[in-house]
């Protein structure tokens, strides 16, 4: 059987000396005792997939609101493919693996309803705004509640890298900068293959310099991005693209908010408008009728503030809750 402290003595021989390893973590909020057989970043990984926040995800919009067609992306597959992107970076770079897949699959725990529009709804409504990466620090430390705990404890490392995929502070680890970028190189990407697929835009649309820079298909365009982070990586102190790989991701990036995220024919596509209409109702409603929040939410309300329960509860909603839980609050039945 192998231990522990034999899967911690490993990574001292087999990860480069820039990695981060479990038996030098910064440790946990609380102390706890450690597991005979994984290790501390094994342990929070599991405790991340086996979250109830988790599971939601596979019933949160990416982009696309409810569709039809079974093959656009939900914020659970966003999660699978940026965590299969960062291990394939960390793999080749000799980066912690298990720390990698940890951050990767819970970057996006605190991420609204109804996707971008969900998001921007919610930043508009709430007092101080609302930013995903807080929201999923906040849903491991607090909010996501066991038999044995309330949060889930998760070693720093983690914890950094969650906070820190986006906004203006870099993880303090490089195994949470392969997630931050892998999360751009991923979202980019897929959401540029949802787009097509659902005729928003056409591949002759999309900047050529850009694809020549990247490649013209989605598989050629992770691939060359990976191999280009990696070589332009190794060895250094931080995780970086080359100056012209990440200039075409950027104005491709740029391109997809301007033709997609923020797109009237996107808007019309997913309704923003009842985006809108749902998650403010909810949200004016909950801070009204404190009393009608589940329990737990009612906690929070008395700990942190009414608007900071009803901000937890309606993130943490999926789409079809949401959705559900306003007609069952504002319309009238007919019999």
């Amino acid at each position: 059987m192998l231990y522990r402290k034999d899967a911690e003595d490993r990574e001292w021989v087999s990860l480069s000396p820039k990695a981060a390893h479990a038996s030098d973590s910064k440790g946990r909020l609380l102390a706890e005792e450690k597991c005979e057989f994984r290790t501390d970043f094994q342990r929070d990984r599991d405790r991340i997939i086996h979250s109830k926040a988790f599971r939601r995800l596979m019933h949160k919009t990416q982009v696309f609101l409810a569709p039809e067609d079974d093959h656009f992306r939900t914020r659970l597959t966003h999660t699978i493919e940026v965590s299969q992107i960062s291990r394939s970076i960390a793999s080749i770079l000799r980066l912690n693996e298990d720390l990698t897949e940890a951050i990767a699959l819970g970057h996006d725990l605190g991420h609204t309803p109804f996707g971008h529009s969900g998001e921007s709804v919610l930043n508009e409504i709430h007092p101080g705004g609302f930013m995903h990466n807080v929201q999923s620090l906040r849903t491991v430390d607090k909010l996501e509640v066991t038999s044995r705990r309330t949060g889930l404890n998760l070693t720093y490392e983690v914890r950094d890298g969650i906070l820190n995929h986006r906004g203006i502070d870099k993880p303090s680890t490089l195994e949470g900068q392969v997630v931050s970028l892998s999360d751009r190189i991923a979202y980019v990407n897929h959401d540029i293959d949802d787009a097509i697929r659902s005729g928003i835009i056409s591949q002759e649309y999309l900047p050529k310099y850009d694809l020549e820079v990247l490649g013209f298909t989605h598989s050629d365009r992770i691939n060359n991005l990976i191999i280009n982070l990696c070589s332009t990586s190794e060895g250094k102190d931080q995780i970086a693209l080359s100056p012209d790989y990440f200039e075409a991701l950027m104005d491709l990036r740029k391109f997809m908010f301007a033709r997609v995220y923020n797109s009237e024919e996107v808007q019309q596509y997913t309704n923003l408008n009842k985006v809108d209409v749902v998650i403010k109702a909810l949200y004016e409603y909950y801070n009204d009728n404190t009393d009608m929040l589940p329990e737990f939410y009612r906690q929070v309300a008395a700990e942190d503030g009414t608007s900071e329960a009803v901000k937890d509860y309606i993130s943490g909603m999926t789409d079809r809750f949401a959705v559900n839980k306003y007609l069952e609050l504002f319309v009238p039945r007919c019999c």
